[in-house]
């Protein structure tokens, strides 16, 4: 996955960019114009999203062509190489989001994480882990809301309202968690 995402990432830039820190505020304003329901709390981690921005935009602007979207079924392996496939929400971003999202929509473990930081990179780099693990909160934050807008729009059957919980509720239990300050600084710093 790592050197699948590397090949990506070095290949040629996208046309466009993909940025959470803008989709979360355009999602909350759909669900807000529309009337979509969003859970009650939502607003009450502004603040420990905000602080993930300000770390996150000030350490790093490096972007790369990135797929944004890189769930287990958007890997494909045909025993010879692996393919990333749907490139709907494709475009230039921080690799670490990239990283991030598959840690959080694959549902790995951290040490999953720092093994695929690691071979991303090519060696271990704790800022870089810590940025991944604090982009695939933000991811989950940001997704929560997409799932809503899926919820109150969409005519697929699918429960949109469980996927969006899910990832709410894992990015609140980051935010709440006594190490996230800690991670905020770890994604500050350099190896």
């Amino acid at each position: 996955a790592a050197r699948a995402c590397r090949a990506l990432h070095d290949g040629p830039r996208f046309r466009g960019r993909f940025d959470m820190f803008e989709r979360q505020p355009a999602y909350l304003q759909t669900t807000l114009d529309h009337g979509f329901r969003i859970p009650a709390d939502y607003h009450d981690h502004a603040e420990a999203f905000a602080a993930a921005e300000r770390v996150l935009t000030a350490t790093d602007t490096t972007t790369v062509p990135c797929n944004n979207d890189l769930l287990a079924g958007n890997f494909i392996e045909d025993g010879d190489r692996m393919w990333l496939i749907d490139y709907e929400y494709s475009g230039n971003n921080d690799p670490c989001f990239e990283l991030g999202n598959i840690w959080s929509e694959c549902a790995l473990s951290l040490d999953q994480l720092d093994e695929l930081v690691t071979e991303y990179y090519g060696r271990p780099l704790r800022h870089k882990t810590a940025r991944a693990h604090l982009q695939g909160i933000v991811a989950k934050y940001g997704w929560t809301l997409w799932g809503c807008i899926q919820y109150g729009s969409s005519a697929i059957e699918f429960d949109f309202w469980d996927w969006a919980m899910e990832r709410y509720e894992a990015a609140v239990a980051e935010f709440r968690d006594p190490n996230y300050v800690r991670l905020l600084d770890d994604a500050a710093a350099t190896d």
